[in-house]
């Protein structure tokens, strides 16, 4: 559904949802206030109802009436909803995809595992504006291992050049980790030439999908990547510490192995060995208990997203950011903001960044004026439109609003110092 015969009046948006073919799934979400406009699933998606009608049955009839005896049902359910992910979302065949954990401990489970699989090469490799959770397990990782961390610059607006990623890569690199979509800027990388470039220079690929996943088609097996994690409570719409993923490509898996030797990723668990022996495929990243009441919300979310279609998802992003800029070309650019994002549709993921000297004060304002998105330094407005749940005119009143307190400066008497949640 792409936006043309563009125009700046609110009916071109109401005629865009009138067309829009996944409209009724907004009707599948809680919206406690109807008035309020959503612009920040990038961060935290919205509660899906089945969500909240499942977690009760768990809580209530497998936790509250079968107590234990529910680990019969739930113990198989990291492996299970993993290929449900696997299979609909981030294009993964069976047994590849485990839910587990968190995305920062798993980017440390497997860049771990895949520099000891490296031996003779010292060197991990990612950018200077990857998200800083990823940076900081890198740090540490290589600090432990003794090895050198090599930070290549990546513009904060554009995303990655791959000239200068392949400025970096030589025989010592063991191990090249990226984030797929960027989660200032929203650019995108291009997977599968990266991956290529890394596995010609001998190293392994790991994916970070934070930012893509449940928004932007996943090809994982097609494009040859080896490794990846993602989180599952912004476009999967899991909730609030809902636990991440992890994928280890078919014929790593016996290759690798992880650090944090758990229970639940040891062969014939409940023999209580002595010694660590990981069970064979994917399970052998497991670590500890699994999160089920996390874990049937990452079910129910992939569920939703595989009924509307990561096609039709990606269609609308698209739609939806590529519309946000061009309102924002009309109305915000006289007012000092400037396009933090790529602008060719391609090479941008589900949100955008609009740059501004006073963007805090303004994403403050933007709150109290009923329209939720985030802001992330140096002075930028984040905006993220949900595909599956964001209308065309929550878009076009967002930006309506924003462009009237931007032009009688109702955010000049803010605090101008960030608050600790931005």
């Amino acid at each position: 559904m792409a936006v043309t015969n563009f125009s700046t009046e609110r009916v071109f948006a109401e005629r865009m949802d009138a067309v829009d073919p996944l409209a009724a799934f907004r009707d599948r979400f809680v919206w406690a206030d109807e008035s309020l406009i959503y612009l920040d699933g990038n961060s935290l998606g919205p509660l899906p109802r089945a969500t909240q009608i499942r977690i009760a049955e768990v809580v209530g009839a497998e936790w509250g009436a079968g107590l234990v005896r529910s680990w019969s049902r739930w113990v198989d359910l990291p492996r299970q909803v993993g290929d449900l992910i696997g299979a609909h979302l981030i294009g993964a065949a069976p047994g590849q995809v485990l839910v587990s954990d968190t995305a920062t401990v798993n980017l440390y489970k497997l860049a771990c595992a895949a520099l000891d699989a490296q031996p003779g090469r010292g060197v991990i490799v990612t950018d200077d504006d990857n998200f800083p959770t990823d940076r900081y397990v890198l740090q540490g990782i290589a600090a432990q291992h003794g090895c050198e961390l090599r930070m290549i610059h990546t513009d904060m607006d554009q995303g990655l050049g791959e000239e200068t990623l392949q400025a970096a890569l030589d025989p010592e690199v063991a191990l090249v980790s990226l984030s797929h979509v960027a989660y200032r800027s929203g650019a995108l990388a291009d997977m599968a030439r990266i991956t290529q470039l890394v596995h010609d220079a001998g190293a392994l690929m790991l994916w970070d999908l934070c930012h893509s996943v449940g928004a932007v088609p996943v090809e994982l097996d097609s494009c040859g990547a080896d490794l990846a994690i993602g989180c599952t409570y912004k476009y999967v719409n899991a909730g609030p510490g809902a636990p991440a993923f992890l994928y280890v490509r078919g014929e790593l898996q016996e290759q690798l192995r992880q650090p944090v030797w758990g229970w639940f990723g040891q062969s014939d668990q409940f023999q209580m060995g002595p010694r660590y022996d990981p069970v064979p495929g994917i399970e052998r990243f497991a670590t500890g208990t699994p999160q089920i009441i996390g874990t049937v919300a990452v079910q129910e979310g992939t569920r939703l997203l595989a009924e509307a279609g990561m096609e039709r998802l990606r269609e609308k992003g698209i739609a939806l950011t590529s519309y946000l800029i061009r309102l924002a070309d009309e109305w915000l650019a006289p007012r000092g903001f400037t396009l933090a994002s790529p602008r060719a549709d391609a090479r941008r993921g589900a949100h955008v960044c609009l740059h501004h000297q006073d963007a805090w004060r303004i994403s403050q304002a933007l709150i109290s004026a009923g329209v939720i998105g985030d802001y992330r330094m140096p002075d930028r407005l984040r905006l993220g439109p949900t595909p599956i749940s964001t209308r065309f005119t929550d878009v076009w009143d967002a930006l309506d609003r924003l462009r009237q307190l931007a032009a009688d400066r109702s955010y000049a008497d803010l605090p101008a110092e960030p608050s600790r949640i931005t």
